[in-house]
């Protein structure tokens, strides 16, 4: 058992409880005893560790619904223990991981292997999502009601879009009968045939192949309507475009059960920032015009985007040290996720509960995970925020495996400074 905790004078922030107050958190057999203004007339209990929290933020711990590792198949570029160490140095206390691994996370064994490596070797909570069909083929649906049962949290198939609309509607059938989520990448491959960038004017200069909106828009006009028609859960896993959150509007004005994420480099970066072919800049989907991503900043504000992901995506030089259409997509972002995300805090664009929100209570609701709460009884996954402290993102400071972090050097204000799983500290930065 871990020794019970009191973290004293600190600001919490809990959107599961519409709370934002200065106070105290109390900890105790690795869940919340109490926590806000109430707590602080608690005594203290035997042989707790007491921590000053003056001048911090005090958050329940960040999930982060879109991460992919190297692990099996690809363990150069990230293992689910090297996964783990980064997304505690970001105040990261649950992530789910994506099947795109070799072999994909297609059937129970890789469920559980997911699940025995993350309670063994990981320092925050690890979860599977499995695959919609087989070695992500797009073809044959997976055993849904097995896996689900194994631990799996979701079904997606990760990189790769569902061109079958009959088979897509067959898996949200069947997954609305487990009251499992499909989570999905949009991207029409033919439209989206041999773009590198987004396409406009800049591509042109640069001589590059485009990736016109439409190859999003149109597949995830496609997915809400199958929803709505099969009463699933749909979630789409990252949209870059205003036309996509309208078509989320639209949708939930219908009835239709669907949710949406966008990864914080399209709220945070656009399509300049690429500048001379810089490659640690290609994404998929590309990053957008600035008019776009100060447009999915408004979404994000008002609700319309539900939450925020990393996206992280490992890749090593030989695969991105190559010539910009050569190059794979991804960047790491599980050290950078919450830093980038309180650009838009002290820009005055998102306020600072809509934020945790996004990256912390709405994506624990939308997967069913114990998580994203301060509420009393609830699982201590704290994360201890100092929203003004700079720093610089240099190389040295990743933990990951990879380095392809398209906020190499960048300029922060603000980062988690201790992270918390299960009442027990797995990351401090002071």
């Amino acid at each position: 058992m871990t020794r019970p905790t009191v973290i004293k004078n600190v600001r919490i922030i809990d959107p599961s409880q519409d709370l934002d107050e200065t106070g105290t958190i109390v900890v105790k057999d690795g869940r919340i005893a109490a926590a806000g203004k109430a707590a602080q007339n608690q005594g203290a209990p035997d042989g707790a560790d007491i921590v000053d929290g003056s001048g911090l933020v005090a958050a329940p711990g960040l999930v982060d619904a879109r991460v992919f590792v190297g692990e099996p198949g690809a363990e150069h570029r990230e293992t689910i223990e090297s996964a783990s160490r980064a997304a505690a140095a970001g105040g990261i206390t649950t992530f789910i991981i994506m099947p795109d691994t070799d072999p994909v996370i297609d059937d129970i064994a890789l469920v559980e292997y997911v699940l025995k490596t993350g309670r063994d070797k990981a320092l925050v909570h690890v979860h599977p999502a499995a695959a919609l069909t087989k070695r992500l083929a797009g073809t044959e649906m997976t055993e849904f009601g097995l896996l689900r049962e194994a631990g799996a949290v979701a079904f997606t198939n990760g990189r790769h879009a569902i061109h079958d609309a009959q088979v897509l509607r067959r898996a949200m059938t069947y997954a609305r009968e487990f009251g499992a989520v499909i989570a999905l990448e949009t991207r029409d491959e033919h439209l989206g045939a041999g773009g590198v960038m987004n396409e406009g004017l800049l591509a042109s200069w640069l001589g590059l192949s485009g990736t016109p909106r439409e190859a999003e828009v149109i597949p995830l006009e496609r997915d809400l309507r199958l929803a709505a028609l099969t009463h699933a859960a749909y979630h789409a896993a990252q949209i870059s475009v205003p036309e996509s959150a309208e078509a989320i509007r639209v949708a939930r004005n219908r009835g239709a059960n669907v949710t949406c994420g966008i990864s914080i480099n399209h709220l945070t970066l656009n399509e300049n920032d690429i500048g001379e072919y810089r490659t640690f800049f290609k994404l998929s989907p590309p990053l957008r015009g600035e008019d776009d991503r100060t447009a999915m900043v408004q979404a994000l504000a008002d609700g319309t985007i539900d939450i925020i992901v990393s996206s992280h995506d490992p890749q090593d030089v030989d695969t991105k040290r190559l010539p910009f259409a050569e190059a794979a997509d991804g960047a790491i972002g599980l050290e950078t996720m919450l830093a980038a995300a309180l650009r838009l805090h002290h820009s005055g664009e998102v306020s600072l509960t809509r934020l945790i929100d996004a990256m912390s209570t709405r994506p624990a609701r939308i997967f069913g995970l114990d998580a994203g709460s301060l509420k009393a009884g609830a699982v201590a996954d704290i994360v201890l925020i100092d929203v003004d402290e700079p720093w610089l993102a240099t190389k040295d400071r990743f933990v990951s495996r990879s380095k392809n972090t398209p906020f190499e050097d960048a300029r922060f204000t603000g980062r988690a400074v201790s992270t918390y799983v299960a009442g027990k500290l797995v990351h401090s930065g002071r």
